[in-house]
């Protein structure tokens, strides 16, 4: 298990920037990628970002690919989504989460409890 919480999130505007934070139990943060997951109103999970264990390589979806920077600060097991030119299909409630020992972040053990991030007129 790896104990992850986020903030950060808020009402804004469309067009804004936002940064959201997660901290992590210094144990096992560096054990393992990390990444954001979404879910929006009436929608999946979506996992719309990645980054590795060293933070060398990251991944996007397309949606918020160009406007949103994943990054890690593994001497602060710390995990970063700054969201740049928000629209208002970016809100969602936003978790961080661990690649787990599955490498797949499906275990529950390994996600966060989320943040909301609403972003309207």
């Amino acid at each position: 298990q790896l104990q992850l919480r986020e903030s950060g999130g808020a009402l804004v505007q469309p067009g804004a920037s936002l940064t959201l934070s997660c901290a992590a139990d210094g144990r096992a943060f560096t054990r393992f990628a990390m990444g954001w997951f979404r879910q929006g109103p009436g929608k999946e999970r979506e996992l719309i970002a990645t980054i590795s264990r060293s933070g060398g390589s990251t991944k996007y979806t397309d949606a918020v690919k160009g406007r949103f920077t994943i990054s890690r600060n593994n001497a602060k097991n710390t995990l970063s989504l700054l969201m740049n030119n928000l629209k208002p299909e970016d809100t969602a409630v936003y978790f961080c989460a661990a690649d787990g020992p599955l490498g797949d972040y499906t275990s529950r053990d390994y996600w966060g409890q989320g943040t909301q991030v609403t972003v309207s007129s």
